[in-house]
């Protein structure tokens, strides 16, 4: 069975890998270098404790709050684009306690293999850096805290009990870079992280090991379809043919799909990071200040600052405007801005459902092509198991965990 993979992030490489494992001659293609874009500059977090939904309850008064300060977590750029204003309602539809619920719990099962899989990547040699110290988070306002300690207990039947909560003086005994204002925190002791980008490699050295077929700067511009069954792809380098296509092609896949004649609502959800180089301060784990909505990874010989969200469209512009905000809203939470031996800027396509939920599955009047997108900021934590139900679905047609809840069809309407 030839399967071709289109995209050649975190997630398209998930699938590939752990298609390759199931026997499949595998063909991956990405329009740029493989594993970048989204997948090379976030904040590396596996987080199953953070599974829950983009849309919430109240997020839509909070999101105008959010509009009004210059240094808020999120920016929506201005645009006359009606499929985006159908986006922008569907979200808004969504932002009630039904939804969030559903979606929270659905992503915890989806999540419930994630620690297993990847410590089964390691053993099976896949090389990466990871660091198993848990997630502190840091809070000027006890209130957020309470707040988001009560969001924790909806994952108590998945293993996660709700932390302790610490005072200031103990957060700042864990990472002495907090300043006086924090107020209060808690550590998730089970959380992890990795480097993205070493990720990412590690996957393709072992896809490349196993004989995968890495087509890197390959532009796929559209689909050949016979009698309902997709039977190649058309590329800027020729056409690729297959028996199976699988679209992961994250903020990018909604143009992609359009082009393939379905529906597929996701959005760009840019997001920056600045990393310093060799920093001054250690950091034993990373940071999640929580009313700033910013996280800080520390990695081998770097330390890593990122967050925002900024809906503009398929662009790749660094808006230095979005990287002054990170700086300014950490600035209540540290004592100094980390000095080091040189900054990194970087900015990358989040791929956004309306209903903050992954698109997991086939497409609908498509009876050999299948999507994996929608991951937003989960993309990392949600890799190992997307790859293996993905794998699971294709090779035996039905995964173990339930993947309903991420139908492609339910956007079809």
């Amino acid at each position: 069975m030839r399967v071709v993979v289109i995209g050649g992030g975190v997630i398209g490489l998930a699938c590939a890998y752990e298609l390759s494992k199931r026997g499949a001659e595998v063909v991956v293609l990405d329009q740029g270098e493989m594993g970048m874009a989204a997948s090379w500059g976030n904040a590396g977090w596996i987080v199953p404790s953070l599974s829950a939904p983009v849309p919430e309850p109240g997020l839509t008064l909070t999101a105008l709050r959010w509009l009004l300060k210059p240094d808020g977590p999120l920016y929506i750029k201005p645009r006359p684009d009606p499929a985006f204003a159908r986006w922008m309602w569907e979200f808004w539809r969504h932002c009630n306690t039904r939804d969030y619920e559903v979606g929270l719990h659905a992503v915890a099962r989806l999540n419930s293999r994630t620690m297993e899989l990847y410590d089964g990547w390691r053993s099976e040699g896949v090389q990466f850096e990871m660091h198993c110290a848990g997630l502190l988070f840091a809070f000027l306002s006890p209130e957020v805290r309470d707040k988001t300690l009560a969001e924790l207990g909806h994952l108590r039947p998945y293993g996660y009990e709700p932390p302790a909560a610490l005072s200031g003086d103990e957060v700042r005994a864990r990472a002495p870079i907090l300043a006086s204002n924090v107020a209060c925190g808690f550590l998730v002791e089970r959380e992890r992280h990795v480097e993205p980008g070493s990720l990412s490699q590690g996957l393709l050295r072992r896809l490349d090991q196993l004989g995968a077929d890495l087509r890197p700067k390959t532009r796929v511009t559209g689909l050949r379809r016979v009698n309902g069954r997709v039977t190649s792809v058309d590329t800027e380098n020729g056409v690729v043919d297959g028996d199976i296509f699988l679209l992961a092609a994250g903020a990018w896949s909604a143009m992609l799909a359009r082009a393939s004649g379905f529906r597929l609502p996701v959005e760009s959800g840019k997001g920056y990071s600045i990393t310093i180089k060799r920093p001054a301060v250690k950091l034993p784990c990373p940071v999640y200040l929580g009313e700033a909505k910013v996280g800080l990874s520390p990695f081998a010989g770097s330390l890593r600052i990122a967050g925002t969200m900024e809906l503009s469209g398929l662009s790749e512009e660094i808006n230095l405007k979005r990287l002054a905000s990170i700086r300014r809203s950490i600035q209540r939470f540290l004592r100094e801005w980390p000095s080091g031996e040189g900054e990194v800027t970087w900015a990358g396509m989040r791929p956004l459902t309306p209903d903050g939920l992954p698109v997991l599955g086939p497409a609908r009047g498509m009876a050999n092509f299948f999507v994996a997108t929608g991951h937003s900021m989960l993309g990392v934590t949600l890799a190992p198991a997307t790859g293996k139900a993905m794998a699971e679905l294709i090779c035996d047609g039905r995964a173990e965990v339930d993947l309903r809840p991420f139908d492609p069809a339910r956007f079809a309407a």
